[in-house]
């Protein structure tokens, strides 16, 4: 049994940055696509960002480009969500979510595995 845990959210103010983490037990993060979603209250759980199994390719949603990156902790478990240059917008519940390897995890539909979720509010 794979499970995720997120952690990382808080508050901060508009322009300023949260680094998320999503750390893997029961396997290594590495064997899977990595993804990122975040959902407000009424909304659907709207894709952020992947990651590769080896980290070589990334996709983000275009409402993040330039301000968030995903990159690989391997040595942790771990896959980390560096965001920059918070908008209030960007306030919601982000989850770390993982599915098969070779698959972008751009759809909710895909993963097998999600985290609980840690939440991000930004003020303006």
């Amino acid at each position: 049994q794979v499970q995720l845990v997120e952690s990382g959210g808080g508050s901060v103010q508009a322009g300023g940055s949260l680094r998320l983490s999503c750390r893997a037990s029961g396997r290594a993060v590495s064997s899977f696509s990595i993804g990122w979603f975040r959902q407000t209250p009424g909304k659907e759980r709207e894709f952020v960002a992947t990651i590769s199994r080896r980290g070589g390719r990334t996709l983000y949603a275009d409402f993040v480009k330039g301000r968030f990156t995903i990159f690989h902790a391997n040595a942790l478990n771990a896959v980390y969500l560096q965001m920059n240059s918070l908008k209030p917008e960007d306030t919601a519940v982000y989850y770390c979510a993982a599915g098969p390897s070779g698959v972008r995890l751009t759809s909710s539909s895909s993963p097998e595995y999600w985290g609980q979720g840690t939440q991000v509010t930004v003020s303006s």
